[in-house]
């Protein structure tokens, strides 16, 4: 079940990826909702998602949320955070990134709220060719 505010659904899915549970974490997404998985990559859509929260939660990372910045505009809100992410890659060397995040949620109609775009790489998207 999604998050009773903008917050609380970005805490949930971080709380996701930790257990390494794929549905929890989808279940935080709009059914066409988007992530790009790295700039000049993304993913949407059913199986897309499903494979790129599987891709995060692969690398068995501890991720931290350092601060947050949250603008709502009636049903959306965007979401705005730095964070620190370190685990292992499947070859298993270290992997350390930190980033600032942008992420645009959607208050579904039972109250909760969705995300439908999310950005763990802010601006650097702005570097690709790709969105």
């Amino acid at each position: 079940m999604a998050g009773k505010s903008p917050v609380e659904t970005v805490e949930l899915l971080i709380e996701a990826f930790h257990k390494g549970d794929v549905d929890a974490g989808m279940a935080l997404y709009e059914k066409d909702g988007m992530i790009v998985v790295e700039p000049g990559v993304v993913a949407s859509g059913g199986e897309g998602l499903r494979e790129a929260i599987a891709g995060f939660i692969a690398v068995n990372a501890t991720i931290t949320s350092t601060s947050h910045k949250v603008f709502e505009s009636g049903d959306l809100a965007l979401f705005c955070s730095s964070w620190k992410m370190a685990g292992t890659a499947p070859d298993g060397s270290p992997i350390e990134q930190e980033g600032m995040s942008t992420d645009v949620l959607r208050r579904a109609p039972d109250g909760t709220w969705l995300i439908a775009i999310d950005n763990p790489w802010g601006t650097a998207v702005l570097l690709s060719n790709v969105g």
